[in-house]
């Protein structure tokens, strides 16, 4: 079990609600042959069940140092050599980012101001593979179902994830 300590403000992904997605991603991706873009990572929790699960390349962006220096430091201890960690502004760091993924999450703060843009600039910046799918998990006060490319949209309990293609 990966344990970031009492220190960390991150809010990571209920079990409940981890396992859920990645049943649903079980059905659509042979995760060995995945690309992952992992924004706002916190915990890194989400980044390291990906590498678990063999994906071929994960990166975990996380602004807050501490953070970030956590998910390195993991991922070196569970020879996850697939893992880059990014300690940068998510906003900024996908101005200038050209890679393209076959899945990227975001697990933003709830209250963070941008949220609502995320699925514009993702799916704006040629990022995402043709077949991929963005995740964004949210708060319950936040609707995307008049945003254009939302294919699915999912709770589980405080856990609200919208996805695009």
């Amino acid at each position: 079990m990966i344990n970031p300590g009492k220190n960390f403000t991150a809010r990571p992904t209920t079990d409940f609600a981890k396992e859920s997605l990645f049943n649903i991603l079980a059905n659509s991706y042979d995760f060995e042959s995945v690309e992952v873009l992992d924004l706002f990572s916190g915990t890194g929790s989400i980044s390291f069940e990906f590498a678990s699960r063999g994906c071929v390349y994960v990166e975990a962006v996380e602004l807050n140092h501490k953070h970030s220096a956590f998910i390195s430091k993991t991922s070196h201890e569970l020879k996850f050599s697939q893992m880059k960690v990014r300690n940068a502004n998510t906003f900024q760091y996908l101005k200038s980012c050209t890679h393209q993924f076959d899945i990227i999450f975001a697990d933003p703060p709830y209250d963070m101001a941008g949220v609502d843009t995320l699925p514009n600039i993702i799916l704006s910046k040629n990022i995402l593979k043709q077949e991929g799918v963005f995740i964004l998990e949210h708060s319950k006060n936040l609707n995307f179902f008049e945003q254009g490319h939302m294919i699915d949209y999912r709770v589980y309990g405080s856990v609200n994830f919208s996805f695009f293609k």
